[in-house]
Order: structure tokens, then C-alpha cells, then sequence
């Protein structure tokens, strides 16, 4: 990988491999030799031929933990990826993070939002746009006899699942992710419960941009929760009227599209 396509690699591990390259002539050293001394500071010592038979040498070790630091993918799907057992990549991960950020390859601490509150607090210190979407994961049917069986059938895709509420910036961050509930709760409902409406109520000034499943949602919190438009011709709209619609809710829909690619992103 160290010396194939230049594009294949970037969207792999977000290097090229001229890069790759430089870091495996200046981490590797230091690698092995920590690796070493490791090796001689144990009081047991193993006879010739034992041990594991399948190592991953020090390129493997990186590859593995840029990719992991790049897509989350999770220590059991790199193991399968490299040939070895999830403990080596873990062992190989926690080896190699360290050299990295002695090198200054470090992940920004950043700011950690673990609760809606503190959600709601960030957009409106920040001025951004929040997008709010609540997305369904299918579930196994739970087991007979169970007495809130029927809760957990979506009225949306007449299947068993879950649903959660998800909050990103408008930029497309994801910022939250709420609790997973049946199925057959509604989304507005989904949110009282949360304490979103009385957070947007009671809160900062900011801009909520969710879809027409929280359609009273703007008229509870003073306006900050900006729903598509409702529709007031339920029966032969005039033509003027459509069109305005139309062009209304296309425009709510394109400022709200990457919830979806993040939801997508989190599912994945």
C-alpha cells in the first residue's frame, strides 16, 4: 500500500505514500527499539522457534492505526483486514499512537458535548444552525409475551426498530445522538422527552432545522425550531400556491440534506 495509487491511499488512510513512507523512516526506528527493550526487560524467556508465527512488522502496525484513526473501523474488522488476532492490532494500535503524537500526528481534543443541554448551549455561543432528524434502526422482534412488544413496530416501515434522535451543525459535525426508544414513538414526542423543547424554549437564541415530523415544534419553542411549510389547501390548491410550496420545501430540504449523510455515516 506504501507504494500504490497515490488516491487509494489517501482515502485509506488519509496519507500519501510519500508521507507514509517519511513516518515509517522516523517512527520505525523508534518503534523497535522500544520494541526491544521490551523484549529484554521480561524475566521469562521463551525458547527458540516459540511465540506467535504470524507478526505484523512495523508498516502493518501503522497502516492499522491510521486506518483506525481515520474511519473508527473497530479492532475485530483490521484483524480480519491483516490476517492476525484482535489483540495484536489492539497491542500494535496502543504501540504506535504513542510515537505518533510524540511526532505531533495527535487528534484535537476539541470540545466534548456530552449532553443535549450543553448541545443546544454550543450552537447558540457558536451562532450555528442545529439540524434535528430522528432515524429508525432495525431490531429483532422482541420475544413473545413481552408486554410492550407491539411499541416497537414503526408506523413509518411497518417493521420492528428502534428510533433515535440525532443533532449536527449545519456544517454537518454530528453533535448528539439520543437514546434509542420503540419504534411507534413519535419524533415530536421523541424530543419532549429529551427536554428539547424546553431547552429551545428557555435556552439561547438558536436555529433548529428539523423535518415535518416536528411540525408544532416551531409554535413551542418561540419560532427556533424552523419546520417545512405547512401545507393550508388540502383540496385543490391554486396552481400560485403549489409552486410556492414546492419551492419553500425544497429549499427547508436543501439546508437540512447532510443530517442524512451524516445519519448514513453513523449507521455505517
Amino acid at each position: 500500500m506504501v507504494g500504490g495509487d497515490t488516491s487509494k491511499s489517501r482515502r485509506t488512510t488519509g496519507l500519501t505514500p510519500e508521507v507514509i513512507a517519511e513516518v515509517v523512516a522516523e517512527v520505525g526506528p523508534l518503534w523497535r527499539e522500544r520494541h526491544q527493550a521490551g523484549l529484554t526487560s521480561r524475566p521469562r524467556r521463551r525458547a527458540v522457534g516459540a511465540g506467535a508465527k504470524h507478526k505484523l512488522v512495523f508498516v502493518d502496525r501503522l497502516l492499522a492505526t491510521l486506518v483506525s484513526l481515520r474511519h473508527g473501523a473497530t479492532h475485530d474488522v483490521l484483524a480480519c483486514w491483516f490476517g492476525v488476532d484482535r489483540s495484536t492490532i489492539t497491542r500494535a494500535i496502543d504501540e504506535v499512537r504513542p510515537l505518533l503524537a510524540e511526532r505531533g500526528c495527535t487528534v484535537a481534543s476539541g470540545l466534548r458535548l456530552r449532553t443535549l443541554a450543553d448541545v443546544i448551549d454550543h450552537l447558540g455561543a457558536d451562532g450555528q444552525t442545529g439540524i434535528v432528524d430522528g432515524t429508525e434502526v432495525r431490531v429483532r422482534r422482541p420475544a413473545t409475551g413481552r408486554k410492550d412488544r407491539d411499541k416497537f413496530i414503526s408506523g413509518k416501515n411497518k417493521q420492528n426498530a428502534v428510533k433515535s434522535m440525532v443533532v449536527r451543525e449545519a456544517e454537518g459535525r454530528l453533535l448528539f445522538c439520543g437514546p434509542a426508544e420503540p419504534a411507534s414513538c413519535a419524533d415530536i414526542t421523541h424530543a419532549r422527552k429529551l427536554g428539547l423543547v424546553k431547552l429551545l424554549a428557555n435556552g439561547p437564541a438558536v436555529e433548529i432545522l428539523p423535518d415535518a415530523g416536528y411540525q408544532r415544534l416551531g409554535a413551542q419553542t418561540g419560532g427556533r425550531a424552523i419546520t417545512p411549510p405547512h401545507r393550508k389547501f388540502k383540496k385543490d390548491p391554486p396552481e400560485w400556491y403549489e409552486e410556492m410550496h414546492e419551492r419553500q420545501r425544497k429549499a427547508h430540504s436543501s439546508r437540512r440534506i447532510r443530517v442524512e449523510h451524516g445519519i448514513s455515516h453513523l449507521k455505517n
